[in-house]
């Protein structure tokens, strides 16, 4: 595509408070950028807010991008042993990458892959956020209230999702990060 190529990161962070999963969206755009850019500035915004919050969290970060769970779980420990070099030649976005292992250092993140457009609930949300800041070329600026709920709600009068439980789906998460499952 010709550039200006608009794009946009969108994230549900869940948390447990208070016995309940509470939710909040993240998004951000960009007028003119790739989609490998934007999961790594998503990541990035989602886990500068988490820093802000001064705890150390474990996190389980589910992402469509092959590229950003490749890149955190198998590729970045040999570019850092190798100086931030790779055998194929320089590191694509390398500034980004280099900024991502700075804002997870003060967590324990577990990266997931799965597969766009697939019909992953909490998935299909992210790039629904994601689609809506690029086009209006919005940010969140901040954790904000979510609209996962209303959402949800819209799809299911079209018959989707209608077995699916959210709090279920993030209690099963919770106890793989936990270590039982």
């Amino acid at each position: 595509m010709e550039p200006p190529n608009p794009g946009g990161a969108g994230a549900l962070i869940e948390v447990r408070s208070a016995g309940r999963v509470v939710r909040r969206d993240v998004y951000i755009s960009s007028p003119d950028t790739t989609n490998n850019r934007m999961a790594l500035n998503g990541a990035i915004a989602t886990f500068a807010l988490l820093s802000q919050k001064r705890n150390r969290f474990r996190v389980c970060y589910v992402s469509d991008s092959e590229y950003l769970v490749k890149g955190m779980t198998e590729w970045i420990h040999s570019w850092i042993a190798k100086g931030w070099r790779r055998k194929g030649g320089e590191i694509q976005n390398l500034l980004l990458w280099q900024k991502l292992l700075e804002a997870t250092a003060g967590h324990e993140p577990k990266w997931r892959w799965v597969r766009g457009h697939a019909g992953d609930a909490k998935n299909e949300y992210a790039d629904y956020l994601a689609t809506w800041a690029a086009t209006e070329q919005v940010h969140s600026e901040g954790a904000v209230a979510s609209r996962f709920d209303e959402w949800l709600t819209e799809r299911r009068r079209y018959g989707k999702y209608t077995e699916y439980d959210p709090d279920a789906e993030f209690a099963s998460r919770e106890a793989e990060l936990s270590g039982e499952s």
